[in-house]
């Protein structure tokens, strides 16, 4: 039996939830809204997984406010960039964060910003 350290744990929802979001949206031809967190900001990007290339992304880096409230404008602010690409429909890849906090808060900015994920 091994010793599972909290970093390993994170490795393995991160190929995980990847796997099954880049299938998703493979399957449907929708791409794949990302999330990225460090500890300065919340970032997040479009990328479309049939072309192999990122659409758009957005960066909480110079906003001001909480976490949370960064990331709920980086959520409307993707979504805005997507509508302008012509995307309003897309498959939410929470990159093996728990759907909690900042990433919940993206998610949501993007649905009330018009996108659906």
């Amino acid at each position: 039996m091994s010793v599972s350290t909290k970093q390993q744990r994170y490795i393995g929802r991160k190929r995980r939830t990847n796997v099954m979001a880049r299938k998703a949206g493979v399957a449907s031809g929708l791409p794949r809204l990302i999330i990225f967190k460090s500890n300065k900001g919340v970032y997040a990007h479009l990328m479309d997984d049939e072309q192999g290339k990122m659409l758009c992304g957005v960066s909480g880096l110079k906003l001001t406010g909480t976490g949370t409230e960064r990331a709920h404008a980086v959520g409307k602010a993707i979504a805005e960039k997507a509508k302008a690409a012509g995307v309003p429909q897309v498959v939410f890849d929470r990159n093996g964060y728990r759907f909690t906090g900042q990433v919940a808060a993206v998610a949501a900015g993007a649905r009330e910003g018009g996108l659906s994920c």
